[in-house]
């Protein structure tokens, strides 16, 4: 169960008309952050890796210390944060966000081959998954680039 990450908040339309501030190497930082934290603790309402990460604590820390980008702190912002785009034109570094019934209750980086970090609520650690999985597969997602 993903509840610990489904906060609500406001769409921003700012945010969806800025062009995208990830530049290439931005997207290579934000994908070996996200890697190197796989492992560590979940925790609602964490946001380092001394004290544990909720998903969208996670993607707060790894954008800002691997693209020094500051991100939306709750799963409900991110889904309108960035850039949208498509499952074909992803790119490492990229925002994977995931809804049910319209309100997004999950995200994750996109670290390429199909693959995410996220810090689930149920297995306890940060980890890396596939997208295409029957579990996530169940949930309607969303691609946007920061």
């Amino acid at each position: 169960m993903l509840t610990g990450c489904s906060t609500p908040a406001h769409r921003s339309a700012a945010t969806q008309e800025q062009p995208s501030r990830l530049s290439d190497e931005d997207a290579k930082g934000v994908t070996v952050y996200a890697i190197g934290l796989v492992g560590t603790p979940y925790r609602w309402g964490g946001n380092t890796p001394e004290s544990g990460f909720d998903c969208s604590g996670l993607i707060a820390y790894v954008y800002q210390k691997g693209a020094r980008l500051r991100s939306p702190r709750t799963v409900a912002e991110l889904k309108s944060w960035g850039y949208p785009t498509t499952a074909s034109d992803l790119r490492t570094g990229d925002l994977v966000v995931f809804s049910k019934g319209g309100e997004a209750t999950h995200a994750g980086i996109y670290v390429g081959e199909g693959r995410f970090v996220h810090a689930p609520s149920t297995g306890g650690r940060v980890r890396l998954d596939r997208i295409n999985t029957p579990y996530w597969t169940s949930y309607h997602v969303a691609f946007s680039r920061p």
